[in-house]
């Protein structure tokens, strides 16, 4: 079972490796992502967390995070709120294999899109897929 993330750190103190300055002529998303790896995970917004996912930076500490937002605002969606597809989109999006290394997380998920009912064709396709790619019994 993964450990609790202390959400005052960075993803460069979580995983202890410092990148170098992205390169002078690098997209902006490759400027961002930089920069978002040395916030402290717990300021980061969920657009920022799912550019981060996105790009599979971070997983084994985003993803229970990400998890813990949608699965927190998951009802108000199912009651006519407003929902976060994008961060949906990247979290459901990620290969099978990083939810055979986190079970609870995707238990987790799982239950959080199983109430959602409003969704693009394109998240609920993603959802789809990453509920028949769970194991049996999660």
């Amino acid at each position: 079972m993964p450990q609790p993330v202390d959400r005052s750190k960075s993803l460069e103190q979580l995983d202890g490796r410092r990148w170098p300055d992205p390169p002078r002529d690098a997209i902006s998303m490759v400027k961002a992502v930089y920069e978002l790896r040395r916030r402290a995970v717990g300021t980061l917004e969920p657009h920022e967390h799912a550019r981060l996912i996105g790009q599979d930076v971070g997983l084994p500490w985003l993803l229970p995070l990400a998890v813990e937002i949608l699965r927190t605002t998951a009802p108000g969606q199912a009651a006519g709120g407003c929902y976060d597809d994008d961060l949906l989109y990247s979290v459901v999006a990620r290969r099978p294999e990083v939810w055979a290394d986190d079970p609870d997380s995707a238990r987790e998920l799982k239950g959080a899109v199983e109430i959602l009912t409003d969704l693009s064709r394109y998240v609920k396709e993603e959802v789809d897929s990453f509920l028949a790619s769970l194991p049996k019994g999660v």
